[in-house]
């Protein structure tokens, strides 16, 4: 099945302690049902001392499953579920069931 999420897509988190949050896919392991938004889902990471970093903790974000996120309209930012159409020129291409607007035009 085509991929509806892929890296660099705006997406608007729908359930858990981010509910509303917004932010840009950084990774998506599809095998896992997961992925990685900017901004959501930080941890905090006991990190030793290394000869290239500095010890501490850190705040990263962990992955997120797939299905507690959702494509952010192009229009209004809202969120939307991904449909798949072909165009005349034969390319296939993901667009806004709520709006119509295509995602990668």
């Amino acid at each position: 099945m085509a991929a509806k999420i892929k890296k660099g897509d705006k997406v608007v988190v729908l359930a858990g302690r981010d509910k509303g949050k917004a932010g840009e896919v950084l990774q998506v392991m599809p095998k896992d049902g997961r992925a990685v938004v900017r901004g959501v889902n930080m941890v905090k990471k006991h990190t030793k001392q290394s000869q290239n970093s500095e010890g501490g903790i850190i705040s990263k974000e962990a992955t997120i499953d797939l299905s507690n996120i959702a494509m952010a309209d192009p229009k209004d930012g809202k969120a939307t579920r991904v449909g798949f159409k072909i165009l005349d020129d034969g390319r296939k291409v993901r667009f806004a069931k709520r709006s119509g607007d295509l995602i990668d035009g």
